[in-house]
Protein backbone atom coordinates (compact mmCIF):
# COMPACT_ATOMS: atom_id res chain seq x y z
CA UNK A 1 0.00 0.00 0.00
CA UNK A 2 2.47 2.10 0.60
CA UNK A 3 4.70 1.91 -2.50
CA UNK A 4 1.20 2.76 -4.28
CA UNK A 5 0.72 5.71 -2.37
CA UNK A 6 4.74 6.92 -3.30
CA UNK A 7 3.38 5.99 -6.70
CA UNK A 8 1.23 8.59 -6.78
CA UNK A 9 3.37 11.17 -5.39
CA UNK A 10 3.09 14.05 -3.26
CA UNK A 11 -0.77 14.85 -4.38
CA UNK A 12 -2.04 11.26 -3.39
CA UNK A 13 -0.19 11.56 -0.12
CA UNK A 14 -2.29 15.25 0.36
CA UNK A 15 -5.46 12.78 -0.50
CA UNK A 16 -4.53 10.54 1.79
CA UNK A 17 -4.10 13.02 4.82
CA UNK A 18 -7.28 14.39 3.76
CA UNK A 19 -9.12 10.93 4.34
CA UNK A 20 -8.83 10.45 7.90
CA UNK A 21 -9.48 13.98 8.71
CA UNK A 22 -13.06 13.85 7.05
CA UNK A 23 -13.66 10.58 8.78
CA UNK A 24 -12.92 12.04 12.05
CA UNK A 25 -14.97 14.87 11.51
CA UNK A 26 -17.98 12.57 10.36
CA UNK A 27 -17.80 10.27 13.56
CA UNK A 28 -17.38 13.52 15.77
CA UNK A 29 -20.58 14.87 14.18
CA UNK A 30 -22.43 11.31 14.75
CA UNK A 31 -21.77 11.71 18.09
CA UNK A 32 -22.96 14.82 18.55
CA UNK A 33 -26.31 14.34 17.03
CA UNK A 34 -26.72 11.12 19.07
CA UNK A 35 -25.51 13.05 22.37
CA UNK A 36 -28.90 16.16 21.59
CA UNK A 37 -30.63 13.25 20.54
CA UNK A 38 -34.27 13.49 22.72
CA UNK A 39 -37.83 12.89 22.62
CA UNK A 40 -38.71 16.40 22.46
CA UNK A 41 -42.64 15.86 22.84
CA UNK A 42 -41.94 13.86 26.48
CA UNK A 43 -39.34 16.02 27.55
CA UNK A 44 -41.88 19.46 26.93
CA UNK A 45 -44.24 17.64 28.71
CA UNK A 46 -42.06 17.01 31.79
CA UNK A 47 -41.16 20.50 31.71
CA UNK A 48 -44.45 21.54 31.34
CA UNK A 49 -45.70 20.18 34.44
CA UNK A 50 -42.84 20.58 36.67
CA UNK A 51 -43.69 24.88 35.78
CA UNK A 52 -46.91 24.96 36.21
CA UNK A 53 -46.41 23.31 39.58
CA UNK A 54 -43.84 26.06 39.97
CA UNK A 55 -40.92 24.21 40.37
CA UNK A 56 -38.56 26.23 37.97
CA UNK A 57 -35.13 24.34 39.52
CA UNK A 58 -37.02 21.26 39.02
CA UNK A 59 -37.25 22.01 35.53
CA UNK A 60 -33.77 23.43 34.88
CA UNK A 61 -32.55 20.50 36.17
CA UNK A 62 -34.29 18.50 33.35
CA UNK A 63 -32.73 20.85 30.96
CA UNK A 64 -29.33 20.11 32.42
CA UNK A 65 -29.60 16.50 32.44
CA UNK A 66 -30.93 16.06 28.83
CA UNK A 67 -28.86 18.63 26.70
CA UNK A 68 -30.19 19.48 23.68
CA UNK A 69 -30.80 22.72 21.46
CA UNK A 70 -34.33 22.16 22.53
CA UNK A 71 -33.55 22.39 26.19
CA UNK A 72 -31.38 24.86 25.69
CA UNK A 73 -33.48 26.87 24.60
CA UNK A 74 -35.84 26.44 27.38
CA UNK A 75 -33.62 26.84 29.81
CA UNK A 76 -33.13 30.60 28.54
CA UNK A 77 -37.16 31.27 28.15
CA UNK A 78 -36.90 29.77 31.87
CA UNK A 79 -34.51 31.81 33.05
CA UNK A 80 -36.57 34.80 31.69
CA UNK A 81 -39.99 33.62 32.82
CA UNK A 82 -40.72 36.53 34.20
CA UNK A 83 -40.72 38.97 31.38
CA UNK A 84 -43.04 40.03 28.90
CA UNK A 85 -43.94 37.57 25.86
CA UNK A 86 -41.67 39.68 23.14
CA UNK A 87 -38.65 39.72 24.75
CA UNK A 88 -39.31 36.12 25.97
CA UNK A 89 -39.39 35.02 22.40
CA UNK A 90 -36.51 37.67 21.17
CA UNK A 91 -34.17 36.35 23.84
CA UNK A 92 -35.09 32.17 22.60
CA UNK A 93 -34.74 33.70 18.93
CA UNK A 94 -31.25 34.32 20.05
CA UNK A 95 -30.38 30.97 21.47
CA UNK A 96 -31.61 29.22 19.05
CA UNK A 97 -29.34 31.65 16.10
CA UNK A 98 -26.57 30.46 19.21
CA UNK A 99 -27.30 26.90 18.41
CA UNK A 100 -26.88 27.22 14.77
CA UNK A 101 -22.65 27.41 14.84
CA UNK A 102 -22.48 24.68 17.48
CA UNK A 103 -24.59 22.12 14.61
CA UNK A 104 -22.66 23.26 11.59
CA UNK A 105 -19.53 22.92 13.49
CA UNK A 106 -16.88 21.48 11.23
CA UNK A 107 -19.21 20.80 8.09
CA UNK A 108 -17.72 23.85 6.06
CA UNK A 109 -13.73 21.93 6.66
CA UNK A 110 -15.90 18.44 5.38
CA UNK A 111 -17.14 19.82 2.63
CA UNK A 112 -14.50 21.49 1.29
CA UNK A 113 -12.47 18.11 1.75
CA UNK A 114 -15.10 16.73 -0.18
CA UNK A 115 -15.66 18.91 -3.41
CA UNK A 116 -11.42 19.25 -3.14
CA UNK A 117 -10.20 15.56 -3.21
CA UNK A 118 -11.40 15.38 -6.47
CA UNK A 119 -9.82 17.84 -8.00
CA UNK A 120 -6.48 17.22 -6.49
CA UNK A 121 -7.31 13.94 -7.64
CA UNK A 122 -7.56 15.58 -11.11
CA UNK A 123 -4.26 17.79 -11.14
CA UNK A 124 -2.47 14.54 -10.02
CA UNK A 125 -3.44 12.81 -13.18
CA UNK A 126 -2.75 15.67 -15.41
CA UNK A 127 0.92 16.48 -13.73
CA UNK A 128 1.66 12.70 -14.15
CA UNK A 129 0.61 12.66 -17.62
CA UNK A 130 2.49 15.18 -18.32
CA UNK A 131 5.76 13.76 -16.71
CA UNK A 132 4.67 10.61 -18.43
CA UNK A 133 4.84 12.25 -21.78
CA UNK A 134 7.79 13.99 -21.17
CA UNK A 135 9.58 10.78 -20.86
CA UNK A 136 8.23 9.23 -24.57
CA UNK A 137 9.16 12.58 -26.02
CA UNK A 138 12.56 12.41 -24.25
CA UNK A 139 13.08 9.31 -25.73
CA UNK A 140 11.06 9.39 -28.77
CA UNK A 141 9.95 6.15 -31.61
CA UNK A 142 12.89 4.22 -30.30
CA UNK A 143 11.20 4.46 -26.27
CA UNK A 144 9.56 1.33 -24.48
CA UNK A 145 5.68 2.10 -24.56
CA UNK A 146 6.01 0.51 -21.54
CA UNK A 147 7.36 3.24 -20.00
CA UNK A 148 4.55 5.74 -20.71
CA UNK A 149 1.50 2.24 -19.89
CA UNK A 150 3.07 2.71 -16.56
CA UNK A 151 3.43 6.45 -16.32
CA UNK A 152 0.02 6.82 -17.05
CA UNK A 153 -1.36 3.91 -14.46
CA UNK A 154 0.76 5.66 -11.66
CA UNK A 155 -0.73 9.24 -12.82
CA UNK A 156 -4.32 7.77 -12.66
CA UNK A 157 -3.75 6.61 -8.90
CA UNK A 158 -4.78 10.13 -7.90
CA UNK A 159 -7.71 10.40 -9.57
CA UNK A 160 -8.83 7.02 -8.17
CA UNK A 161 -7.63 7.84 -5.01
CA UNK A 162 -9.11 11.46 -4.94
CA UNK A 163 -12.84 9.39 -5.86
CA UNK A 164 -12.32 7.15 -3.36
CA UNK A 165 -12.27 10.11 -0.86
CA UNK A 166 -14.50 12.33 -2.38
CA UNK A 167 -17.67 9.86 -3.12
CA UNK A 168 -18.42 8.62 0.69
CA UNK A 169 -17.63 12.04 2.14
CA UNK A 170 -19.59 13.74 -0.29
CA UNK A 171 -22.40 11.62 1.08
CA UNK A 172 -22.13 12.05 4.15
CA UNK A 173 -21.71 15.90 4.28
CA UNK A 174 -24.94 15.99 2.45
CA UNK A 175 -26.98 14.09 4.85
CA UNK A 176 -25.28 16.05 8.02
CA UNK A 177 -26.26 19.41 6.03
CA UNK A 178 -29.82 17.92 5.66
CA UNK A 179 -30.07 16.84 9.40
CA UNK A 180 -28.89 21.00 10.59
CA UNK A 181 -31.05 22.08 8.11
CA UNK A 182 -33.97 19.61 10.03
CA UNK A 183 -32.82 20.52 13.09
CA UNK A 184 -33.33 24.60 12.42
CA UNK A 185 -36.28 24.47 11.15
CA UNK A 186 -38.01 22.43 14.11
CA UNK A 187 -36.27 25.27 16.64
CA UNK A 188 -37.49 27.76 14.66
CA UNK A 189 -40.86 26.16 14.74
CA UNK A 190 -40.63 25.44 18.57
CA UNK A 191 -39.89 29.75 19.78
CA UNK A 192 -43.61 30.57 19.77
CA UNK A 193 -44.16 27.65 21.00
CA UNK A 194 -41.92 27.60 23.99
CA UNK A 195 -43.41 31.23 24.42
CA UNK A 196 -46.83 30.55 24.75
CA UNK A 197 -45.61 27.20 27.28
CA UNK A 198 -43.63 29.77 29.44
CA UNK A 199 -47.13 31.49 29.67
CA UNK A 200 -45.19 35.08 30.20
CA UNK A 201 -46.64 38.84 30.42
CA UNK A 202 -48.33 40.08 28.06
CA UNK A 203 -46.96 43.76 26.61
CA UNK A 204 -48.58 46.47 28.49
CA UNK A 205 -50.05 49.23 25.68
CA UNK A 206 -48.37 52.06 25.30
Amino acid sequence: MLELINKGGIILWIIVFLSPVALAIIIERFLYFRKIRVDEEKLIQRLKSSMEKGHYDEALSICDNNPSPITNLMKVGIEHRNYPKHIQKEVIMDAANQEIPRLERFLSALGTIAHVTPLLGLLGTVTGNINAFGVLGKFGSVGDPTLLAKGIAEALLTTAGGLIVAIPTIVFYNYLVSRVNHTIVRLENRVSELVLLLGGKDEEAG
